[in-house]
C-alpha cells in the first residue's frame, strides 16, 4: 500500500520521490485534485508550457489506444530536458493503459493522472496502490483547519489583514471545493482593493452569496424544528459546493452562539438584546430565525444538542463516505427535538 497520508501529500508534491514516477491524485474534491496536480506538473518540468516537455492525454485517448501512455512515458526527448504526461481520466476506464506504464516506467519522465471520486474497489484505484512505483494522493473535502490555511495563504499573497469577527463568517462560506475557496478569497481581495483590511461588512457583501444563503437556511430550519425545510435546503446547501463536514461544523459554531445567547435571556436579557450583542454579529435577515429559536430550546437542551453535534462532526471526518448521511441525519435530530419543544 503506496496511498499518501494527508499530511505527506503536500511535501510529496513539493519533492517529487523520483522511485515512483507514476502519481494518481484522486477524490471528490475536484478543485484540490487539480490544483495538487498542477502543483507537480510544476516540479516534474522545466517549462510546463512546451508541448515537447508537457504531454496531455485524455482517458478518451487512453481508452482507445491503451498502449500510448507508455510509448509517450518512453519517448526520448528531441531536445533533451525533464518530461511529464498529464492524463485526465475522466469516465473512461484506463487501467490497462496504467498498468502498462506501471510495468515499464521511464525514470526519466513524471506521469500525473488526474481523476474524480473513485471507489475502493476501482480498478484504477487497487492496482495504483498496490503498485511500488505509484504513489496515491486523495483529495478529499478540506477540513476547517485547512480552508483557514488557504485563507491565510491568500490574504498573506494579497497583503491583506482580517477582523476577527469578519473570518469568523467567512469560514463556515468555504470549504467545499479546494479552487473555489482560493477563489472566493482572491475575489474579497480584489473587492477590497486599496484597503489594507477586511471587514464583516466585506464578507457579507461579497461572499455571502448562494451557497452561504443555502447554509443559513439549513441551519435555521434544523433549530426552527422544520425537518421539510432540512432537507430542501440540504440539498441546496450540496448543490452549491458544501461540504458536508462544512455543514456541520458551521451548525455547531452557530450552536455555541445560540447557548451563549440562551444564557444570557435566562439570566434576564429580552431575546432582542441577546441577539442585538452576539459576537459575531447577525445578519439582520437571520434574527428572526435566531429570536425564535432561542425561545424554543434551553440552555441545558443546547448543550445537549452541542454534544451531539460534535460527535457527528467527527463521524463525518472518520467515515467520509458516509459524511452526507451523517450530517443529514444531525440536522433532522435537531429539527425534531426543536419540534417536540414547540
Amino acid at each position: 500500500m503506496v496511498a499518501l497520508k494527508t499530511s505527506e501529500a503536500d511535501s510529496f508534491i513539493a519533492r517529487p520521490d523520483s522511485a515512483r514516477p507514476i502519481v494518481l491524485i484522486y477524490g471528490p474534491d475536484a478543485g484540490l485534485v487539480r490544483e495538487r496536480a498542477e502543483a507537480l506538473i510544476r516540479v516534474s518540468v522545466d517549462n510546463p508550457d512546451d508541448v515537447f516537455s508537457l504531454i496531455r492525454i485524455d482517458g478518451e485517448e487512453l481508452s482507445g489506444n491503451p498502449f500510448r501512455l507508455v510509448e509517450e512515458a518512453n519517448t526520448i526527448p528531441m531536445f533533451g530536458g525533464r518530461r511529464a504526461l498529464w492524463v485526465k481520466a475522466g469516465s473512461r476506464n484506463i487501467a490497462n493503459a496504467v498498468e502498462a506504464v506501471i510495468n515499464a516506467p521511464s525514470p526519466d519522465c513524471r506521469v500525473v493522472i488526474e481523476a474524480g471520486e473513485l471507489r475502493k474497489t476501482s480498478p484504477l484505484r487497487t492496482m495504483c496502490e498496490k503498485a511500488k512505483n505509484v504513489a496515491v494522493i486523495a483529495c478529499y473535502a478540506d477540513e476547517e483547519r485547512d480552508v483557514a490555511r488557504v485563507v491565510d495563504d491568500e490574504l498573506r499573497k494579497a497583503g491583506l489583514a482580517i477582523a476577527p469577527d469578519a473570518r469568523a463568517a467567512l469560514l463556515p462560506f468555504l470549504g467545499g471545493d479546494r479552487r473555489a475557496t482560493r477563489g472566493e478569497v482572491q475575489k474579497l481581495a480584489l473587492y477590497v482593493h486599496g484597503r489594507d483590511r477586511i471587514t464583516l461588512e466585506d464578507v457579507m457583501a461579497v461572499v455571502a452569496d448562494a451557497s452561504a444563503v443555502a447554509l443559513d437556511n439549513v441551519i435555521d430550519a434544523a433549530f426552527a424544528g422544520k425537518p421539510a425545510d432540512v432537507e430542501s435546503h440540504f440539498v441546496k446547501a450540496r448543490g452549491e459546493g458544501t461540504a458536508p463536514g462544512a455543514i456541520v461544523s458551521a451548525a455547531l459554531r452557530h450552536l455555541s452562539s445560540l447557548h451563549r445567547m440562551r444564557i444570557a435571556v435566562e439570566d434576564g436579557q429580552s431575546t432582542t438584546s441577546a441577539v442585538e450583542s452576539a459576537r459575531p454579529p447577525i445578519h439582520f435577515r437571520r434574527k428572526p430565525a435566531i429570536d425564535a429559536a432561542l425561545r424554543v430550546w434551553t440552555a441545558a437542551k443546547l448543550a445537549d444538542a452541542m454534544q451531539a453535534l460534535g460527535d457527528a462532526l467527527l463521524q463525518t471526518r472518520l467515515q467520509p463516505n458516509l459524511a452526507e448521511a451523517i450530517a443529514q441525519r444531525s440536522l433532522l435530530t435537531l429539527a425534531t427535538a426543536a419540534r417536540k419543544k414547540a
